[in-house]
């Protein structure tokens, strides 16, 4: 019987990590137009980014604000006035033209709010007020799935731990979906994503050690799971939302490691497969990641808030196979900023965001930073002899190496070729002998 012919997959990871030139757009000011921007900016329609400032301007409470891409047209879209909420660090989430969010404090109750806000600066309303038993002290982003938002809040629940709630967009129906415990996690201040009818999260304490843990949920409340239980040498305190990538979960943590200063960490969404992907030192390569990370292309990107040259925090890159960690910025602490808090916004190859401090007013900034766009991959060409498969690109695409796996969904599968390449006319030749199973390739820089 003829063994059956290999499968191939031909997939290019590129790694566009390497020191960048960043530009700062603005510069905010606690007198006029709001300080300390916490939270992740989000894209608009028209080349418009929307965000938030802690507080800052009118009576110190904190602000939603609209601006261009390119650093011009900032306006205030609303101050905030303790009666409507206070002291937003969740950032906005747009749909349509409403920006909704949470804010920490104030409201009826004190201990925040859910808000909309019309993108015009019109329409502003209280959704929704905490109370404590539903929940308190909400920081995340909200995450929207059809027109039900879902968030967590810092405290409150039967058990003063957190919850998971959902609300429609309209203020209507609004459900606890879970009380933390403590063993299950605890205090969550991480966004959650939702994928189908799961959302996924992270818990800054709680779960076995008490160090934070990642869970998943249905939307209807049904199935929670703890997912996995931070322990301290693996990081602890997660705090910025998860990205998902395929079947991997992404994120960072604040603390833990070697040095104390951070992990980030993959896990996949069944929560098996926990990988420790890069300790933080602290020094040059940045330490104490609060937010979470965007994906481009096999990448990843994040900011932590210290470390790095100049001790005022880094943009960092690492491969979504743990490979490849470089140090993409080093803040300065003055005109370009300093202590980014926020995550980052990927807009076609060009990076978004906040920091805490610096900028010309010392309250921090809007920055922007270009990525390299891909380079066109190299070309891969096969044909098969007797029982052998021929694989082929061109040589001038150097770095590269041939990597292979029998299936991709096991992300720690994937292996070097070791049959070195021979240049036959112009071409890195591989010759691979036919097993009778299926195998993936790809080419990785």
């Amino acid at each position: 019987m003829k063994s059956l012919p290999t499968i191939i997959l031909l997939v290019l990871l590129t790694c566009c990590a390497r020191t960048q030139t960043l530009e700062s757009l603005f510069d905010f000011s606690a007198d006029t137009v709001g300080v300390s921007p916490y939270t992740q900016l989000v894209e608009g329609p028209g080349n418009l980014l929307y965000g938030e400032t802690f507080n800052g301007r009118g009576n110190s409470f904190g602000t939603v604000f609209a601006i261009k891409t390119d650093g011009t047209g900032f306006t205030n879209l609303f101050s905030f006035n303790d009666n409507d909420g206070a002291f937003p660090l969740g950032g906005v989430t747009l749909s349509g033209n409403t920006l909704y969010g949470t804010v920490e404090q104030g409201g009826s109750n004190g201990i925040g709010t859910v808000f909309a806000i019309d993108t015009d600066s019109t329409g502003f309303t209280n959704l929704y007020n905490f109370s404590g038993p539903d929940g308190s002290l909400p920081e995340a982003n909200l995450a929207l799935s059809g027109n039900t938002l879902y968030g967590t809040t810092l405290g409150g629940g039967s058990n003063g731990l957190g919850t998971v709630f959902a609300i429609n967009t309209d203020g209507t129906k609004f459900s606890t979906l879970h009380q933390f415990s403590g063993p299950d996690g605890g205090g969550p201040r991480g966004g959650l994503i939702v994928s189908g009818s799961t959302i996924y999260g992270v818990t800054y304490g709680g779960g076995t050690d008490g160090d934070g843990t990642v869970f998943s949920i249905q939307t209807d409340g049904d199935r929670f799971t703890n997912l996995y239980s931070f322990h301290g040498y693996d990081g602890y305190w997660p705090e910025g939302s998860l990205v998902l990538s395929g079947s991997m979960l992404f994120g960072a943590t604040l603390q833990g490691g070697i040095f104390d200063s951070g992990n980030v960490f993959g896990l996949r969404t069944d929560g098996t497969g926990f990988t420790n992907m890069y300790t933080f030192t602290g020094k040059q390569d940045g330490g104490n990641p609060p937010a979470g990370l965007v994906v481009y292309g096999h990448t990843l990107y994040g900011t932590a808030s210290a470390g790095g040259s100049n001790n005022w925090g880094t943009i960092y890159a690492i491969n979504t196979d743990s490979t490849g960690f470089t140090n993409v910025y080093d803040f300065t602490g003055g005109a370009d900023g300093g202590a980014p808090e926020a995550g980052l916004l990927l807009i076609s190859n060009v990076l978004y965001s906040t920091t805490q401090h610096g900028g010309t007013n010392s309250d921090g900034t809007i920055f922007r930073l270009t990525l390299p766009a891909p380079l066109p991959p190299p070309t891969l060409t096969l044909h098969f002899i007797a029982n052998a498969l021929i694989i082929a690109w061109p040589s001038s695409a150097t770095g590269y190496s041939l990597m292979s796996a029998t299936s991709l969904t096991s992300p720690g599968g994937w292996s070097v070729v070791t049959n070195i390449p021979v240049v036959v006319n112009g071409l890195n030749t591989v010759t691979n002998a036919i097993s009778g199973q299926q195998i993936f390739y790809y080419l990785a820089k």
